[in-house]
């Protein structure tokens, strides 16, 4: 078994469990805005900042922040250790993968942290 210090889990089933859980927590949160913005066809400015100024939607929000960071992780290190292997660079590959994965990461959790910014006024 290949691991990683840059895995989340260093176990498939565990990333594979990860991704279906905060698939369908990015689905609920997904069709509810949906929803929310069909049922409020003339919505205004005031009424969507009332939503997201309520405990449980930030909770919610915060969530699915959460989901979308976790989800694109184990994708983008599925994608990179898959090919960005020794086939691809050679006994290099690592001083292309981690870099990579190293800003993919800060990226992601970069959102997060604005996201909670914003969600929390902090």
């Amino acid at each position: 078994m290949v691991t990683s210090v840059t895995n989340f889990s260093r176990s498939g089933l565990y990333d594979w469990v990860m991704q279906r859980l905060t698939a369908v927590i990015l689905g609920v949160y997904s069709v509810f805005l949906l929803g929310y913005l069909v049922m409020n066809p003339a919505l205004q400015f005031g009424q969507w900042s009332q939503l997201f100024e309520e405990t449980w939607m930030r909770i919610f929000t915060l969530l699915a922040l959460i989901s979308i960071l976790a989800h694109a992780w184990v994708g983008i290190w599925t994608i990179t250790t898959d090919y960005l292997n020794d086939h691809t660079f050679g006994r290099k590959s690592v001083l292309v993968r981690f870099p990579l994965q190293m800003v993919c990461f800060i990226a992601l959790f970069g959102y997060v942290v604005w996201g909670v910014q914003i969600l929390w006024g902090l």
